[in-house]
């Protein structure tokens, strides 16, 4: 069995020493946090929010904004990283997603929110795609899954902590603290990624941009996100609208697959999907993605409504469902780096999701509430065991030149997932309670001060139970059964993830070149490397040639085929 390099002090395979890495990882926490956290911290705000600011009827776009724009920015992020280097662009979104938290605390009303928001979403798209992708530069993918645990136990913190944190400042000093909390947050992630992150530098020349690739993605998916937040509920499926994001967005992808077949650096290379794993684990988070950011979007809007909490109990109603996904989160990364087994968490994981969503789905205003925090718990735990592994997954099928463009890629579909639950359950939900409002209290735009529009969880609570009662039986009645619909989507994902290849994970950092920091002295001669290129051994007169400058011993290899030189070094 052959030993990959180790650095100084470090793992087998990783990069940099103990001290290096343990500060690098440390930044790309901050980075992680800042961003997971801004995904949960207006969940239990957005009631009061919307109706200090009057527009419940633009509630779905506070969410959607930001998740629309940060899912097309993955792309970009990735393909760029993996161009001209990671660290420049960390800085940039960082400070971008700064920027876009200060329009936001500034507002004065939706539509200067919901600009805000999506400014936070261009850079928001960064932090978590390349947060991925730096520690894939770094640490091989044997020993990478401890720290992909520890990353989506960050998620699962975030998802306590902020809605907790929302309900605390919404109840004290006031909701756009939720934004002005951003700054301090920023910079000391900025200084993080400024001074603590010795990265692998790029030299691979000027970048080509594929700006007609960046333009396309954009059009698709903003015509995608359009049709499932309108498609139905402010304009019907035979209108003319909609008829049109439906041809925009058919039109787009099928442009895109034009353009990505001949540019020279595709945001998103058709090869990808040449790999079995990385198609099942796209579709499978696509399809785990539409479920998470519906029951995180407005689960806590429902607790307060319906259940009669106040925001700061709603967040801590969610601590179930975060803590287990905590825990199995951090654990199972753990166990993968020791056994280097995987491919049955994501299997359990969707099917423990799919169980989670039937069961919210009979939740009613009487249903106690330990019961939907059980409820809560069993979702934390699939989502825990799904997540980080399918990006792990991903990553161990490409060498680490690509690995942000395919983390990115497979990030991407995830958030159009994610975004297209979000919208479509916000936008349904929405629509649903309109109408059983307006069904069950014909008068309550007249009744209720400022109109329907304007309740918040504290006006319902003091209404009267003629009112008061219907209004809290029609947000019951209108968000429950759509976590039955959504319901078979993971049901799917785990059947997809049942054909996952379990390839062994690799112990080493797969590189293109150069060739001593790829193949070990004592590596075996490759047997399968691409059509017509001719394998040669460190310490071979080539290999000599190469260590003088004038041949690349792996110019003419297939990345992967190096990566596999030594099967049982994987293990």
């Amino acid at each position: 069995m052959t030993t990959a390099p180790t650095a100084p002090g470090g793992s087998s395979g990783t990069l940099l020493d103990r001290r290096a890495l343990a500060l690098l990882f440390a930044g790309l926490i901050l980075s992680m946090l800042l961003a997971s956290l801004n995904q949960t911290i207006l969940a239990t705000a957005l009631p009061t929010l919307v109706g200090e600011l009057q527009g419940a009827h633009l509630m779905v776009w506070v969410i959607t904004a930001y998740i629309l724009a940060s899912t097309v920015m993955m792309p970009v992020y990735g393909k760029l990283g993996d161009l001209i280097g990671r660290k420049p662009l960390l800085v940039g979104a960082i400070a971008l997603f700064m920027a876009g938290s200060v329009v936001s605390a500034l507002t004065l009303n939706m539509t200067g929110l919901i600009v805000g928001r999506t400014i936070q979403g261009l850079g928001g798209g960064g932090l978590i795609i390349l947060s991925q992708a730096i520690i894939a530069d770094v640490v091989p993918p044997r020993e990478r899954g401890k720290y992909m645990g520890i990353m989506g136990g960050v998620f699962a913190f975030s998802s306590v902590a902020g809605p907790l944190l929302g309900g605390w400042l919404t109840e004290g000093p006031g909701w756009r603290w939720a934004f002005w909390m951003n700054i301090p947050l920023g910079l000391a992630a900025l200084a993080a990624a400024l001074f603590l992150m010795p990265l692998p530098r790029n030299r691979r020349g000027r970048p080509h941009l594929d700006l007609a690739g960046m333009g396309l993605i954009a059009v698709g998916t903003t015509c995608l996100v359009l049709l499932g937040t309108w498609g139905g509920s402010h304009y019907a499926w035979n209108s003319p609208i909609i008829l049109g994001l439906i041809a925009g967005t058919v039109v787009a992808a099928a442009l895109f697959v034009f353009v990505e077949g001949r540019t020279r650096e595709p945001i998103i290379p058709l090869h990808l999907f040449a790999d079995r794993n990385f198609n099942l684990t796209t579709v499978a988070g696509l399809f785990i993605g539409i479920g998470m950011f519906g029951v995180l979007g407005y689960m806590p809007t429902y607790l307060q409504m319906v259940a009669g909490q106040d925001a700061t109990a709603s967040g801590l109603l969610m601590v179930p469902m975060m803590g287990s996904m905590l825990v199995t989160s951090t654990a199972g990364g753990w166990y993968v780096s020791r056994t280097g087994r995987y491919k049955w968490m994501p299997i359990a994981g969707s099917v423990l999701i799919a169980a989670a969503l039937v069961a919210l789905s009979t939740l009613s205003v009487g249903t106690p509430i330990w019961l939907a925090c059980v409820y809560l718990g069993v979702l934390g735990v699939g989502l825990g065991g799904t997540m980080q592994i399918l990006v792990l997954v991903v990553q161990n099928s490409f060498p680490v030149t690509q690995v942000g463009t395919a983390t990115a890629a497979n990030n991407f579909f995830r958030q159009i997932g994610g975004t297209l639950g979000s919208a479509v359950v916000g936008s349904v939900f929405t629509a649903r309670l309109l109408s059983l409002l307006t069904e069950r209290l014909p008068g309550a735009e007249g009744a209720v001060e400022g109109g329907t529009s304007a309740l918040t969880p504290d006006v319902v609570k003091h209404l009267d139970d003629a009112l008061r009662i219907p209004i809290v039986d029609a947000y019951n009645d209108a968000l429950t059964p759509i976590y039955l619909v959504i319901a078979p989507l993971a049901v799917l994902a785990a059947i997809l993830l049942c054909f996952i290849d379990e390839k062994p994970l690799a112990t080493r950092i797969e590189r293109e070149a150069p060739a001593e920091s790829v193949v070990p002295a004592d590596a075996p001669v490759p047997t399968d490397l691409a059509a017509g290129a001719q394998a040669r051994v460190p310490g071979a007169p080539a290999a000599e040639e190469a260590a003088a400058g004038d041949v690349d011993p792996l110019a003419d290899a297939d990345p992967r085929a190096i990566e596999g030189t030594s099967a049982g070094s994987r293990r």
